[in-house]
C-alpha cells in the first residue's frame, strides 16, 4: 500500500462509498472480466482478470499454467498515462491448490490500465501485458443489518462523549469542594449542551463533507459512456437503391460531465478497422451483420448496410483511444425493410447473415460425416451449416450446458463437404472472430483467439512499457485523426495477403497459432446464467463464413 503516494486516502474513500451509497447496473456490456490464452515464451497461459466494479479496489487475477515449469508469478497494475516509471513493483500470485496462481491487485484510480505479469521459472523469465478498463461502474448499498449496528454504536459513543464533556465540566468546582449539588447539576447539565452541541456540528459537517463526496464519486468517477446516435438513411451508392447507417457520437454533455469526454480524434484501429460495429435483430436474434463504418470526421461514422430484414436490432460499436481505453458504444434501432436489387458494401470485409431464431432448437441438427483429420481436432458436438456448403463443428464443447463463472476454451473446425478438414484463410490478421450474446442482449462481446481484449489496446501498452518516461504527451488532433484515416483507407486497397502482413507486423503480440488449420478457438467465461448465441466467422476462399451455435449456461453448482 505505501506504493501509493494517496492510496491510504484512496483506499478509504472506496470503502466508504462501497459501504455507504447504492448500486447501479453495469456500463460494460454485462462482460467486464477479461479471459486471455497466451504464450510467453515456452510458458503456455490462460489468465482470467475480474476487475472491481468500484475504484480504488482489487483485481481478481488468476493464472492457468497449460504449458511450461513455472516457480513463481508476479502481477502489477500499470497505467498508460505513468508507464513503467509510475508503477508498482510487482505482487507475487499465491500457488494454489489445483496449479493455478492467484492473488488480488489494487487498482487504485480510473483509467485506461493493464496487468502486467512476470513469470519465472526453469523454462526461463517471461512477461506479459493483459489491458484491463479500470473504471467505476457500481454503487453499492450497506446491508441492513450493519446499518443499524454502527447506528447504535454511533448512539453509544455520542452519549458516552457528552456525558463525560458535561462530568469533566463539573470535576473542576467539585474538587474546591465550594459546591453544592444543585450547582454541580447545572454546570454537568451545561457541559453536557456544549459537548451535545459541538458534535452536531461536527457531524453536520461530516456529513456534508460526505454528501459532496459520494456526489462527486458519482457524477466524475462512475463510468459513462457517450450517446451514440444512429439514423437510418437512404442511399444510392453504387447506382443501386439501398439504405446507410450514420452513428454520430453525443457531445452536447461533454462540457458539463468529465466522465463522458472521449479523446474522439485520438481513435485507433483494432485490427485494421476504426470501429466494428455488430446488428443483431432482437428477440429472435435471427438477423446479425458484422460491418466497419468509416469515419466522415470525428464524432460522425457511416456504413451501407446489407439486406437485412425489417426489425428492432441490437448495435454495438466497438471502438479503441490511443490509450489503450477501449470501449462499446450500443444504441437500439428500427430498420425498415431492404429494397431490392445489387447490394455493394464499401468495405469488402463486412459480412452478414440471416438464420433460425433462437427460439428454435438449438443445434439439433445431426453431425455430418467427419473423417479422421476432424476428428483430430477433438470430440464433435453441434454443428452449423456455412454459406459454402461447408460445415462448422464445436468441438470439444465440455457439457450440453455450461457454468457460468468458468473459464472456458471454445473450439470450432471446418469441414468440406466431404467431411474433411479445409484450411482457413487469416481473417483481419487473425484465425477467426467470434461474437456472444445474451438472449435479451445484457451481455456482448467480441472475441478473439487470444481474448476478450483488444489487439490494438494491447499493442498501446506494450509500447508504453517500452518508453520509461513518466508523462505521455498527444500529438495534434488532427494530423493524427488525418494519419489514421489515411493508414485505414491504404489497408482497404491492398491485396488479401499484403494487409494481413501488415496486419501482423503491427501487432506482433496477437499472434496465436492454431495446432490444426482449419480450428479457430476463443478463450472466454460467461458471467451470467442464461441462453447464449454464438457468431464465430472465418474465412475460407476468400469468404467470410459464419457459423451460429446457442447454449445455455447455468449458474456453478455449489
Amino acid at each position: 500500500m505505501n506504493r501509493y503516494r494517496n492510496g491510504r486516502f484512496g483506499v478509504l474513500i472506496g470503502l466508504l462509498v462501497l459501504l455507504l451509497t447504492g448500486y447501479r447496473a453495469s456500463a460494460h456490456v454485462g462482460s467486464a472480466g477479461v479471459v486471455v490464452q497466451k504464450q510467453a515464451g515456452r510458458y503456455t497461459l490462460l489468465v482470467s482478470v475480474q476487475p472491481p466494479d468500484v475504484v480504488p479496489g482489487t483485481a481478481k487475477v488468476t493464472v492457468f499454467v497449460e504449458q511450461g515449469r513455472v516457480a513463481q508469478i508476479g502481477a502489477r497494475p500499470v497505467y498508460f498515462l505513468s508507464g513503467d516509471e509510475g508503477a508498482p513493483t510487482h505482487d507475487a500470485l499465491v500457488r494454489q491448490p489445483d496449479g493455478s496462481f492467484a492473488g488480488d491487485l489494487w487498482l487504485m484510480s480510473s483509467g485506461s490500465s493493464s496487468v502486467e505479469l512476470s513469470i519465472d521459472g526453469p523454462d526461463g523469465r517471461q512477461k506479459l501485458v493483459v489491458p484491463v478498463v479500470s473504471v467505476a461502474t457500481a454503487l453499492r448499498d450497506m446491508p441492513a443489518g450493519t446499518g443499524m449496528g454502527l447506528a447504535a454504536m454511533g448512539l453509544l459513543l455520542v452519549a458516552m462523549l457528552v456525558t463525560i464533556v458535561g462530568a469533566s465540566n463539573a470535576d473542576g468546582v467539585f474538587r474546591s469542594g465550594q459546591a453544592t449539588p444543585t450547582q454541580l447539576r447545572r454546570r454537568r447539565l451545561a457541559g453536557m449542551g456544549v459537548g451535545l452541541v459541538l458534535i452536531t456540528l461536527i457531524m453536520t459537517g461530516w456529513r456534508s463533507w460526505w454528501t459532496s463526496t459520494a456526489t462527486r464519486y458519482r457524477q466524475e468517477q462512475l463510468y459513462q459512456k457517450p450517446a451514440l446516435l444512429t439514423t437510418v438513411q437512404p442511399t444510392t451508392a453504387g447506382g443501386q437503391p439501398g439504405r446507410q447507417l450514420l452513428m454520430q457520437i453525443d457531445t452536447t454533455r461533454f462540457g458539463e460531465r468529465r466522465q463522458l469526454r472521449r479523446p474522439l480524434s485520438f481513435m485507433i484501429p483494432d485490427h485494421g478497422k476504426l470501429m466494428h460495429t455488430f446488428l443483431v435483430r432482437t428477440p429472435g436474434l435471427d438477423a446479425f451483420a458484422h460491418l466497419h463504418p468509416t469515419r466522415l470526421d470525428s464524432v460522425r461514422y457511416t456504413t451501407g448496410l446489407p439486406p437485412l430484414p425489417a426489425g428492432r436490432y441490437l448495435l454495438y460499436s466497438d471502438v479503441v483511444y490511443r490509450s489503450g481505453f477501449s470501449e462499446t458504444l450500443t444504441d437500439t434501432i428500427d430498420l425498415p425493410a431492404p429494397q431490392s436489387g445489387h447490394i455493394a458494401l464499401a468495405d469488402a470485409d463486412d459480412s452478414w447473415l440471416i438464420t433460425a431464431s433462437q427460439r428454435a432448437a438449438a443445434n439439433t441438427r445431426p453431425l455430418p460425416y467427419l473423417d479422421n483429420t476432424m476428428v483430430s481436432c477433438g470430440k464433435p458436438g453441434a454443428s452449423a451449416p456455412l454459406a459454402d456448403g461447408a460445415t462448422m463443428v464445436w468441438m470439444d464443447k465440455p457439457a450440453a450446458v455450461l457454468e457460468a463463472d468458468r473459464p472456458y476454451i471454445l473450439k470450432f473446425a471446418v469441414a468440406d463437404s466431404s467431411g474433411r478438414a479445409t484450411a482457413l484463410q487469416p481473417y483481419l490478421g487473425m484465425s477467426g472472430h467470434g461474437v456472444i450474446l445474451r438472449n435479451d442482449g445484457s451481455v456482448y462481446i467480441h472475441l478473439h483467439p487470444v481474448g476478450t481484449y483488444s489487439m490494438a489496446a494491447e499493442q498501446s501498452f506494450v509500447n508504453r512499457l517500452a518508453d520509461t518516461t513518466r508523462q505521455f504527451h498527444y500529438p495534434d488532433a488532427n494530423r493524427f485523426r488525418d494519419s489514421i484515416d489515411r493508414y485505414v483507407a491504404r489497408l482497404k486497397t491492398l491485396p488479401e495477403a499484403q494487409k494481413n502482413r501488415q496486419l501482423a507486423a503491427a501487432m506482433p503480440a496477437m499472434r496465436h497459432a492454431m495446432p490444426v488449420n482449419n480450428l479457430v478457438s476463443f478463450p472466454y467465461s460467461f458471467p451470467r446464467a442464461g441462453r447464449y448465441r454464438i457468431w464465430v466467422q472465418v474465412k475460407r476462399q476468400g469468404r467470410v463464413l459464419t457459423g451460429v451455435f446457442d447454449t445455455d449456461v447455468n449458474d456453478p453448482l455449489l
